[in-house]
């Protein structure tokens, strides 16, 4: 799915913000990646970078980085949309993501899976025990779930 790219900055890990920074950036950083897929997301011309073993960032086993996205001035392809990080065991925890994102906006459940949402662009899915971190997501921002409108109150007669 492609997102747009919105003026509020995401989420970021490593040096990696998704909708800001682009496939330089990232070589530069993380070096070439272990495989690299050309694929068509939505009609537009979008890779995928694959780091894993010894390529991928210390303690994670498997990083996913999505470049191509739809931002207001045109489709922009060189740039990060999602990256998805695949921690080794204990890496992160329920406590270290609280504390350093804070509380979700959203918690919900996908099977036996635990995840928190982030307006910020992060999603993170915890293991069974809901303990561990089994992968983070970072995305542009997501907006605001639909809330209901305050309700006013009846003017006093």
């Amino acid at each position: 799915m492609l997102l747009l790219a919105a003026p509020v900055a995401a989420s970021e890990w490593g040096r990696i913000t998704p909708g800001e920074t682009n496939q330089a950036a990232v070589r530069a950083r993380y070096g070439a990646p272990t495989k690299e897929t050309v694929q068509k997301v939505e009609g537009y011309d979008a890779v995928q970078w694959l780091y894993e073993g010894a390529q991928a960032p210390a303690g994670i086993l498997r990083m996913t980085v999505d470049f191509g996205i739809l931002a207001p001035a045109g489709y922009r392809k060189e740039i990060v949309r999602t990256f998805r990080l695949e921690p080794k065991h204990e890496i992160f925890n329920r406590k270290l993501v609280l504390d350093g994102w804070g509380p979700p906006a959203r918690v919900g459940k996908e099977g036996d899976q635990e995840f928190f949402l982030y307006e910020e662009g992060l999603l993170v899915y915890f293991d069974k025990d809901g303990h561990g971190v089994v992968a983070m997501i970072f995305t542009p921002p997501q907006p605001p779930a639909a809330q209901t409108p305050p309700t006013r109150p009846s003017p006093q007669r």
